[in-house]
């Protein structure tokens, strides 16, 4: 694989790309896991790429915007 850009990438190699850099999406405690993945969705299918959805969801935690929500585990 050339690199992450969507122009250099399948479907496929970007979906393997997303799963190896959050781990285990299946196991979690509250689904957080999840629900991170279904952020990466664009990405997979060649919508958006990696660091735009990134910065936005950068953007929406630095400014204070509305953006995901989240939650604890438990684990304190």
């Amino acid at each position: 694989m050339a690199g992450y850009l969507i122009k250099d990438t399948t479907r496929e190699e970007r979906k393997k790309i997303v799963e190896e850099a959050l781990g285990n999406i299946d196991v979690s405690c509250d689904g957080c896991s999840a629900r991170l993945a279904d952020m990466y969705e664009a990405y997979i299918n060649g919508e958006k790429e990696l660091r735009d959805i990134n910065q936005e969801f950068s953007g929406h935690y630095m400014s204070g915007k509305e953006g995901p929500e989240r939650s604890g585990c438990g684990y304190v």
